[in-house]
């Protein structure tokens, strides 16, 4: 790890490993074309080897083994108080050995990608998922998987000098703090990585990716004699620096960000009780993400415990609903060429007009559950094993106007953004706060609320979608999503939608 700090402005190198780590960049940033062939040369990997690691990981009769490769590269900056003050920048490595036995699963992991190392994971992975399965036949590595070509970037952020990014953090504090006198603090943060990832499965089958990712984000604070607010706005994706430049976008999230801000200082406390709420587009999203989509994913429903377990082909939704999941969208943040496991990503069908069609899956899950994986199966690091995950989740457009459907309510509530939130898989039951609301009274926007938490339950929230307004927007590229421990990257959307009846939680009743 390396550190950097910064006095008025001035960049001070705390350790003496920043030239090696440009080194290793430069030779990571050589094999881009072939991703590959950098775990090949650089660790002296070879067919041969590979095949007698995944031989010994199959040796308890076991059903499936695979090994993952990961090369990460990753590098922070942050402004606080007008001056950049934190850097950060990291290079790790490793490698994963899983081994699928039945329905049980054996992971280890090491940080030094040697045969050694990876013989001892394979060991320890056999004997955790200790099995009576058939005998597998030899393993023999060679089979490519034909990835998809949805980043294909000349370069990344990483390739732009730290002075440049610095740069620009400084021009958004200043453009902030012109939006609005009540403006106290701004907060922005840039965040970059590239990773390089090798699956090796006992299938012979060989996957890699070089997965660049990157994300700016701001935070405004505003004062008044009313108090204090906060407004955060961002985006990002797999692209390259230059999408930060382009049309602007860094100074519509800086403007965003402040406006949410100046909006919340004026802010009324929200009503609370049941009662229509509209959705706005894009990342309220993220409720469809977290009360429908978790129950979605094959783990939960092969044991039993979503409430959308055993439903495949069950009317679960408004006849109006149509949820898609798909990891092919080009430089989304939630897509990848291949997922964890070298399956391609998909596009797939979750809820058809209201009808169930299916679930996420991994390959464990998949096989248990005797259908196909669906190219979810995601982890967070080498250290990790993969689960099904979703990628970018949205809801298809209808035909309704955004104004029809506000216009189409005399008192309710039109939520925009949400922050935080949580749910309970098991019942679909789910808890948001909105970061930006307004009250609806007789078919307008009118008032902004504060403290507005949206309570409901997930599939039943799905059945009372009245109205699917025409303007399906995914989010600008900032979502993590949370699962047992384990975050990765996610995209979120949705269209205006009407929902006839949630508890709103407010402080005013």
């Amino acid at each position: 790890m390396v550190g950097l700090e910064c006095f008025d402005g001035v960049m001070a190198s705390r350790t003496v490993c920043y030239n090696e780590l440009q080194g290793r960049v430069k030779l990571m940033a050589n094999d881009l074309v072939r991703p590959e062939q950098f775990f090949l040369n650089r660790f002296g990997m070879n067919e041969s080897g590979l095949e007698r690691i995944l031989g010994n990981a199959l040796e308890r009769k076991a059903d499936y083994a695979d090994l993952f490769f990961e090369y990460r590269s990753a590098e922070g900056l942050a402004l606080e108080e007008s001056m950049v003050n934190h850097t950060s920048k990291s290079v790790s490595h490793g490698v994963g050995v899983r081994v699928c036995a039945e329905d049980r699963t054996g992971y280890a992991y090491s940080d030094e990608v040697t045969f050694d190392r990876m013989r001892i994971a394979a060991e320890a992975a056999r004997a955790i998922a200790d099995s009576r399965a058939e005998p597998h036949a030899a393993v023999q590595v060679g089979g490519a998987v034909t990835r998809h070509q949805l980043y294909e970037l000349e370069s990344t952020p990483l390739d732009v000098p730290i002075e440049e990014r610095a740069k620009l953090l400084r021009q958004i504090d200043e453009l902030a703090r012109a939006y609005d006198p009540r403006v106290r603090n701004v907060m922005a943060s840039f965040a970059a990585e590239r990773k390089i990832v090798m699956i090796v499965n006992s299938e012979g089958r060989v996957a890699a990716d070089v997965q660049p990712l990157c994300r700016l984000n701001v935070t405004v604070i505003a004062e008044d004699e009313k108090g204090r607010q906060v407004g955060s706005f961002g985006g990002g994706g797999r692209v390259e620096w230059s999408y930060f430049l382009e049309q602007e976008r860094w100074k519509l999230y800086t403007r965003e960000a402040a406006r949410q801000a100046i909006v919340n200082l004026d802010a009324v406390d929200a009503p609370a009780g049941e009662m229509v709420v509209v959705l706005g587009n894009g990342w309220p999203g993220i409720l469809l993400h977290e009360a429908i989509g978790h129950g979605l994913e094959g783990d939960f429903n092969r044991k039993g415990v979503s409430a959308f377990s055993n439903r495949i082909g069950q009317s679960v939704a408004s006849p109006l609903c149509t949820v898609i999941d798909d990891g092919t969208i080009p430089n989304r943040r939630g897509s990848l060429n291949v997922d964890d496991e070298g399956t391609p990503t998909s596009r797939t069908v979750l809820i058809e007009k209201g009808i169930l069609r299916g679930y996420l899956q991994d390959r464990l899950n998949a096989r248990l559950m005797k259908t196909e994986p669906t190219g979810n199966g995601r982890r967070e690091s080498f250290a990790h094993v993969p689960m099904p995950r979703m990628t970018n989740t949205f809801m298809l457009p209808g035909e309704s106007t955004p104004e029809e459907i506000i216009g189409s309510v005399k008192k309710g509530l039109y939520a925009v953004s949400f922050g935080g939130g949580q749910v309970d898989i098991t019942n679909g039951k789910f808890v948001f706060s909105a970061s930006e609301a307004y009250l609806i009274e007789d078919g307008r926007a009118t008032r902004p609320v504060k403290g507005a938490t949206l309570i409901g339950n997930g599939p039943d929230v799905l059945t009372r979608v009245s109205m699917v307004g025409n303007d399906l927007a995914l989010d600008s590229g900032i979502g993590t999503c949370g699962k047992d421990g384990q975050s990765v990257p996610v995209g979120v959307g949705l269209p205006t939608i009407r929902i006839d009846g949630i508890t709103v939680g407010g402080t005013r009743a």
